[in-house]
């Protein structure tokens, strides 16, 4: 052992970093019958002892190694007594009985670890740098079609036992289900992370925001200010219910975001451009912090010459750049499940009616590598997966939770999701999407004569139940003859979300990506959307001009 166990663990912790480098998988389990008395649990975040009765010990040991009953009493007492590593140990299984039985007292865990590191640099240096983690457990109990909470910050098994003890005792009458097995589902990784955030000198974390704000002030001295933030998150959930459920998930979200404001005179404006992924360290070799900078900086200098926009109703074409903002705002919360059972979406009841032009295709799609809105489970342990919601123009789906797929006798979509283990999980979008058509992105701005190209949508209003929306755009451009024009600011779009899917008359083959945060109920998600370049007929067009 001297000379086996010090090169064992060496091998083992080889491979453990590698499985965390690559992503290959959310958890790392290391089953060692000697792991206490070497030491080697130091190394691990949880240890969990599994202990069994002097007697059942010695059965076991007796059939399965074809011992002596004095050579198994031998080997237990050459280990630790197990009263001193039940003291040390996070979490305590009996084993005296059979498989199921050792299952089924893990069957009540629900966890989530959530750490996250916040670097701002404005005013050309490090103005904030917090760092925070947070884990805890939520317990969820259903009554019909009531669901009972609880959640707490500690999750240690007695404070976890007291905490179900507390839900329990809430409830009046009594009510038994009998528990069914794990069963594993086929959910697997989706982002790759390769250089973990977590890994990277915090130096080397500041240059890049450094770099950032040298790159948006050497694009024009009209820029006065430039604030340059770097968000790394890390998550890990557990999910296990009475189902058969058992499912661990890990997730790394990265994001680089830039604002700048451009002055001239009495006028100020303002720029900004986010990249946002489930990835690591590397997406910043695909996103250099200088062209996030200068995309930015652009932005805001290209408004300073803008002309007001006009006033009207107009022909908009809607670039692949706004990245299904639209799609998403306007129209995506009336996917979502817990609206539809409500009455309060406008595609309640409408499974296989035309809802969108025949041209429209609109999905949810989790499994979708790297994106903001993907992950490997849901926050109630369901694979994510891609859900068709409108096919050429017929409503097909709606976005579930296991409550809203119960009750409408639908299967679940991977969709049920929270913001963190203080929060039920409830119908979210995840990364939401127009599918692209066929059309050149080109040809569709030379079909329109007199009209206003929307290069992308920043913030505005919308109504989730009706979709009504006012939207403010970001950077806009006149039409006029199938030629894009000058720059136009201050310019908004108004209408409602289903009526624009219905009027799409022109979809193209480019493809766009817009990240971000979704709220709902009070809770807030990471999602991404998408889109090619549309062509709306008519919208009315709100300016200054």
């Amino acid at each position: 052992n001297k000379i086996l166990h010090p090169k064992t663990k060496v091998m083992l912790l080889q491979e453990i970093e590698e499985i965390r480098r690559n992503g290959s998988a959310p958890i790392v389990v290391v089953d060692a019958a000697l792991l206490v008395e070497s030491g080697f649990h130091r190394e691990f975040d949880r240890l969990v002892v599994v202990s069994s009765s002097t007697e059942n010990q010695l059965q076991r040991l007796v059939q399965r190694d074809t011992l002596t009953r004095e050579e198994a009493l031998a080997r237990i007492a050459a280990q630790w007594p197990t009263e001193a590593k039940l003291a040390i140990a996070d979490y305590r299984l009996t084993n005296n009985g059979n498989l199921e039985e050792l299952r089924a007292q893990a069957r009540r865990v629900f966890m989530e670890s959530h750490s996250q590191t916040i670097l701002t640099w404005e005013e050309q240096r490090l103005e904030q740098a917090t760092s925070g983690a947070d884990r805890g457990v939520g317990l969820r109990i259903r009554l019909g079609e009531t669901a009972y909470y609880a959640s707490g910050n500690s999750v240690d098994p007695p404070s976890v036992r007291a905490l179900a003890r507390s839900l329990a005792s809430s409830l009046t009458g009594s009510a038994s289900c009998a528990p069914r097995p794990f069963t594993p589902r086929d959910a697997p990784p989706r982002s790759i992370v390769r250089a973990h955030p977590a890994d990277v000198p915090l130096p080397e974390k500041v240059a890049l925001l450094e770099r950032a704000d040298a790159a948006a002030r050497e694009a024009d001295s009209r820029i006065v200010q430039v604030t340059a933030s770097y968000i790394e998150t890390a998550r890990s959930v557990l999910v296990a219910n009475s189902e058969g459920i058992y499912e661990t998930d890990a997730t790394c979200y990265l994001t680089l975001a830039v604002s700048v404001v451009a002055r001239q005179g009495d006028q100020i404006r303002a720029g900004y451009e986010v990249v946002s992924e489930t990835s690591g360290f590397e997406m910043l070799d695909r996103a250099r912090p200088e062209e996030v900078a200068r995309e930015a900086a652009r932005i805001a200098l290209l408004q300073l010459s803008a002309s007001p926009a006009p006033s009207g109703t107009f022909t908009v074409v809607l670039s692949a750049r706004a990245g299904g903002t639209m799609v998403h705002e306007a129209c995506g919360h009336g996917f979502e499940a817990d609206f539809i059972e409500k009455g309060l979406s406008v595609y309640a009841g409408r499974i296989g009616q035309k809802v969108a032009s025949e041209l429209v295709t609109v999905f949810d799609d989790g499994t979708l590598p790297q994106k903001r809105g993907t992950n490997r489970i849901d926050d109630e342990g369901t694979p994510v997966s891609k859900v068709v919601l409108i096919e050429e123009g017929i409503l097909r789906g709606y976005l579930h939770s296991l409550r809203t797929a119960r009750k409408m006798d639908m299967r679940p979509t991977g969709n049920g999701r929270r913001e963190s283990y203080r929060h039920l999980p409830i119908p979210r979008m995840r990364n939401t999407c127009i599918a692209p058509g066929e059309t050149p992105p080109e040809k569709i701005i030379a079909s329109v004569k007199e009209g206003i190209f929307v290069a992308d949508i920043g913030g505005g209003e919308v109504d989730i139940v009706t979709g009504n929306f006012v939207f403010h755009c970001s950077e806009a451009y006149r039409i006029r003859n199938g030629v894009i024009g000058e720059a136009l600011r201050d310019t908004m779009l108004t209408g409602r979300g289903p009526d624009i899917l219905a009027s799409i008359d022109m979809v193209g083959s480019d493809f766009g990506f817009n990240a971000g945060t979704c709220g709902k109920d009070g809770q807030h998600v990471p999602v991404s959307d998408a889109q090619p370049t549309v062509r709306i007929p008519s919208i009315v067009v709100g300016g200054t001009a």
